[in-house]
């Protein structure tokens, strides 16, 4: 089995083997960050030559020539035998085989031994001295060394070094290499990294919270991930987020060693500030340290903590400052929190210290937490708020069950808005368990319903059970009855779910709840659109006079449903102001899933009005979203991919359709798994798979009848497998579907899914042996045509005139196609049409002499900026593959052959038509 290497260190590795393969590299970086293992992978795969090693300690430093002995220890005698006389006996001197060398002339002797020693091997094969820790190398052996580092000459003879280097800070020690060595930084890992990591290490997947925590705290320090995530399965995942994670004793020591030069006063000021949340010396001094500026220049000097300019204290590490919390007794912290408490005027963070000085049952205190937590919550803090919740849970009297119950269930409503499925479902799952309330049950599977995202298919049991707790409450079947209409719309059941939503809304007007009815009313709209059902826009008329007699109630989804419809009117300019319009409404207040289904809206919306990098920017802000939580949505899958095929890479676009298609199915969800296959589709249609576009937009169109989808808009793949389906000679099949869809459009009044039909029936006339007709069919779709639907019928038109031997006419069509494409930022397609118009020899009137696309220009950029190919790929959500795929492009284009010679020869440029200023989008995780 293939050993898979340092996690996150792919890219790293490669660039270091190419520096290597013609010189030295030096990796520098912080203890633990992972140097070692860089070393013992690179030394160790390397197959051909001679590895001289030396790993020396801090304890080494005052042996001399100890890093020597081992350098030379497996050199042989007959290298040391063909030496001349005088340096044979200063050089077994300094390998404590003979006198110790004390004068200049034996030291030089030394140094002249060693490099003749280092050229004989170089003649055999090539030689690697691999040193670790550069700064623990004792003196006289450093100043052989950096002898030796300057004479070094060829690729024969190379140095791979390491040396622990504080952030911000340069090398010490560069010396002790070659003048042209390379250094390396060794970033931090990337919080998936980390949870690789963790997986890798213990076989456990811890929850994306603690993982979050872990990363935080670790600062993304492979070594103090790993222990940290050892502490946390040895003492259990904190059950809330926020709580601090265990700092194990290892860890303590280490970072710590130095705490006992400080004095118990100083101590006392460390520990006040590692309470605080926002350290400062105003705030030690409130809270009884009038010496702090004293003490923080004692800590600096012991290297723990610094005050700055400004008063503010920062410690060296996050986890120095955990680790002096987690040493301290917690008398002693409680101590610290009550001195906070008295000075801190920040509501949230006055509550938790109060709660921290007094952990035990306290019902004032716990009132004074969810009053903080409902504060955090209407500030755009879920996470924050889900903590103090937990809290006053905790310290609510046991013999106020109800309430104790209540206030775990607000912290599990508030983890769910957050994303933190794990502490939401452990939560919710503990008042399922211990209360007795119909209503707090409810509420608590709504909570499990939520967290479940769009895998509903399997949870119906926790539909009926909680319809039994219900037991005819109309306010508390409202809710349920629209989970089991979503149910319903995943699983493709069409009917049943426009029966579900219709009797939510009954329910849920009868009860009273506004915001209920409003959401069931516009679940039903949108069922009825998806069926054609002429009363889908008396439905959203009734929801729209709920909202206008309680303005306060929820909305945010009929505004999305709003913008849904007027983008199957075609009305583009409209649904986007809505969008970002209500983007900015719901920043502070809406839950992780909410917020992300809007950004899908509106992808998709920017993705059809040719704003295609703003539709890029849009997808991959609610893919981050979904990605800090750590949760699988198909649906921003989707609205990625749909961005990606228009205006950013067709390798992402195919990755991103193929893994939503796949966690769509797995998911149950009808619905999503239709779009992504209809993307998936086009793209391999427009890529020049026709049998293979044939082949999934039929599985697309088995899904719509089997949902009994009628409106061709809700999803847009009947033009694409018209036409694959011409391409593949399947033309009497391709009629009856322009024929059929057609009257459906034409019913349902959607004009762009006609011209787009208009299209694929041009393109069958020609198939039939009509090309002049075709022609003018095409002629005339395009002049009703804008942006990308107009450049793709253009680039059609060029083809049909290209086989009727008009090359003028086909040069001239994919000129003005390239022109659009490259004014939209429609990357894929401008890529194409060049191809084209190399092939006929045309220029354009745009920059058609640019080097690199889009796509290309945002993965160049990155690369430029110092990043691995994984920190791309985690930038820009592709794999890392991808990357690869990519910057091999970039490297035929611009004439290089590898990453590091890219950053040095090239200077990226960005065509001004290539950059339209995107507007704003602001939420509460952008």
């Amino acid at each position: 089995m293939n050993d898979p290497g340092p996690v996150g260190r792919g890219e790293l590795l490669r660039s270091a083997r190419e520096l290597l393969a013609g010189g030295s590299v030096l990796f520098c970086g912080p203890a633990g960050i992972g140097k070692s293992t860089l070393l013992a992978a690179l030394a160790g795969a390397d197959g051909g030559g001679t590895v001289l090693r030396c790993a020396p300690a801090e304890s080494d430093r005052r042996l001399p020539f100890v890093c020597l002995i081992d350098l030379l220890a497996d050199v042989t005698d007959d290298v040391l035998a063909r030496l001349p006389a005088p340096l044979r006996a200063a050089l077994e001197a300094a390998l404590l085989r003979g006198e110790h060398p004390t004068s200049d002339q034996s030291r030089l002797g030394v140094r002249l031994a060693v490099l003749q020693v280092l050229q004989l091997l170089s003649d055999r094969a090539p030689v690697t001295l691999v040193i670790d820790d550069l700064q623990w190398v004792d003196r006289p052996s450093a100043e052989v060394l950096a002898f030796v580092a300057r004479r070094l000459t060829g690729d024969r003879l190379r140095v791979l070094a390491a040396e622990r280097v504080p952030d911000g800070e340069q090398p010490l020690h560069r010396n002790l290499c070659p003048p042209d060595v390379a250094e390396l930084p060794v970033p931090p890992l990337t919080p998936r990294d980390v949870a690789r990591l963790l997986l890798r290490d213990n076989g456990v997947l811890l929850p994306h919270g603690s993982v979050l925590q872990i990363h935080q705290l670790a600062d993304g320090n492979p070594f103090y991930a790993l222990e940290l995530g050892r502490a946390v399965l040895r003492s259990g995942v904190p059950e809330s987020p926020g709580r601090p994670l265990p700092v194990p004793r290892r860890l303590r020591a280490l970072l710590l060693d130095r705490l006992g030069e400080l004095s118990e006063r100083a101590q006392a000021t460390l520990l006040l500030a590692s309470a605080a949340t926002r350290p400062s010396l105003t705030l030690l001094r409130a809270a009884g340290r009038p010496d702090a500026a004293e003490d923080l220049v004692a800590a600096e000097r012991c290297d723990l903590a610094v005050a700055d300019d400004d008063g503010i204290v920062r410690f060296r590490h996050p986890l120095i400052r955990a680790a002096i919390y987690a040493e301290a007794p917690s008398h002693r912290r409680i101590d610290a929190h009550a001195r906070l408490a008295d000075v801190v005027a920040e509501p949230v963070e006055r509550a938790r210290h109060l709660a921290l000085a007094k952990p035990h049952e306290d019902e004032s205190v716990a009132a004074t937490l969810m009053a903080a937590a409902a504060s955090a919550r209407r500030r755009g803090a879920p996470v924050t708020a889900a903590e103090l919740a937990a809290m006053a849970a905790d310290r609510t009297p046991w013999d106020s069950q109800q309430i104790r119950s209540e206030r775990r269930l607000v912290a599990a409503e508030h983890a769910c808005d957050a994303g933190l499925r794990a502490e939401a479902r452990t939560a919710a799952e503990s008042v399922l368990a211990d209360a007795r309330c119909p209503r707090l049950r409810v509420r608590a599977r709504l909570v499990l319903l939520r967290n479940a995202g769009q895998a509903l298919h399997d949870l119906g049991p926790l539909i009926d059970d909680g319809l039994a707790d219900a037991a005819g409450d109309p306010g508390l079947e409202a809710p349920l009855r629209m989970w089991l209409a979503g149910r319903a719309l995943l699983g493709g059941d069409t009917v049943e779910a426009v029966e579900q939503a219709a009797r939510s809304a009954e329910l849920a007007t009868l009860a009273g709840d506004a915001s209920t009815a409003v959401r069931a009313l516009t679940r039903l709209a949108h069922l009825q659109s998806l069926r054609g059902d002429p009363a889908a826009r008396a439905t959203v008329a009734k929801a729209i006079e709920i909202v206008e007699r309680h303005p306060r109630a929820e909305s945010w989804e009929l505004e999305r449903h709003q913008a849904v419809i007027e983008l199957g009117d075609d009305d583009l300019q409209r649904a986007e102001r809505r969008l970002l319009s209500l983007l900015r409404k719901v920043e502070d207040t809406a839950a992780v899933e909410d917020t992300v289904a809007i950004m899908v809206t509106l992808a998709e919306v920017q993705s059809r009005a040719g704003q295609c990098r703003r539709a890029v920017d849009t997808a991959q802000r609610a893919m981050t979203l979904f990605s800090e939580a750590g949760i699988s949505c198909p649906p921003a899958l989707f609205a990625a991919a749909l961005a990606e095929a228009n205006g950013g890479s067709v390798e992402a676009a195919t990755e991103h359709a193929e893994r939503g298609a796949r966690e769509s199915a797995a998911d149950g969800d009808q619905l999503y798994l239709m779009r992504n296959l209809a993307v998936l589709g086009q793209i391999q249609l427009t890529t020049g798979d026709a049998a293979a576009a044939v082949e999934t937009l039929c599985r697309v169109s088995e899904i719509g009848r089997r949902m009994d989808i009628r409106d061709p808009a809700v999803v847009r793949w009947h033009a694409d497998l018209a036409e694959a389906l011409v391409a593949t000679g399947a033309l009497e099949d391709a009629r009856e579907l322009i024929d059929l869809t057609s009257r459906q459009a034409l019913d349902f009044g959607r004009r762009g899914v006609l011209a787009n039909l208009e299209r694929s029936a041009a393109l069958l006339a020609v198939a039939t042996g009509l090309p002049n007709d075709g022609v003018a069919r095409l002629r005339a779709v395009a002049d009703g045509q804008v942006g990308l639907d107009r450049a793709r019928t253009l680039v059609a038109l060029a083809g049909v005139e290209r086989r009727c031997r008009r090359r003028a006419a086909a040069r001239a069509a994919l000129s003005e196609a390239y022109d659009i494409c490259v004014a939209i930022s429609a990357t894929p397609w401008a890529d194409r049409v060049r191809e084209e118009l190399d092939r006929t020899g045309a220029q354009s009137r745009a920059d058609h002499a640019v080097a690199l696309t889009v796509a290309e220009q945002r993965v160049a950029e990155l690369v430029r900026a110092g990043s691995t190919n994984r920190e791309v790929a985690a930038v820009l959500f592709i794999s890392v593959k991808t990357v690869e795929a990519t910057l091999s492009r970039i490297y035929r284009k611009v004439g290089v052959r590898s990453r590091t010679e890219l950053v040095r020869a090239m200077d990226v440029p960005v065509p001004e038509a290539r950059r339209p200023e995107p507007e704003p989008l602001r939420s509460q995780a952008v």
